[in-house]
């Protein structure tokens, strides 16, 4: 019975922390986005993330994208300076295709950093993928 159980694969959907400029506060934020790569968009987006580390974790954030376009991005969450040092972990739940996909994506402790921006698709910006 359990080998009838499909598990559908998560492909072409993405996080990325984006380095980019608050006009507001006049400094460069970091900001996590979710960027659909896939070319039918994806409903009720649903994304819970936390910070941890052996010693300390933050509160679980839950957010609620809703519909995210084909070739699209959408902005989840800013990332305060303070949480960078942590592992900041996302669970991403999405409808597509009639199924469910599940994807864990990871940024690890110090790696989001101007020391590791690589050009985002997309967006058109840099910033650092999660894993």
């Amino acid at each position: 019975m359990k080998k009838d159980i499909e598990i559908p694969i998560a492909k072409d959907v993405y996080l990325a922390a984006v380095h980019e400029w608050n006009e507001e506060f006049l400094a460069k934020d970091w900001n996590v986005y979710i960027i659909n790569n896939r070319t039918t968009q994806i409903d009720m987006v649903l994304i819970v993330s936390k910070g941890y580390d052996e010693e300390r974790k933050t509160s679980l954030m839950r957010h609620a994208i809703g519909v995210v376009a084909a070739k699209s991005f959408a902005k989840v969450e800013l990332m305060q300076e303070d949480v960078l040092a942590l592992n900041n972990e996302f669970f991403v739940t999405y409808y597509a295709d009639n199924k469910i996909y599940e994807k864990r994506f990871l940024f690890e402790k110090n790696t989001v950093n101007e020391h590791s921006l690589s050009e985002i698709p997309l967006i058109e910006k840099e910033g650092v993928f999660a894993k």
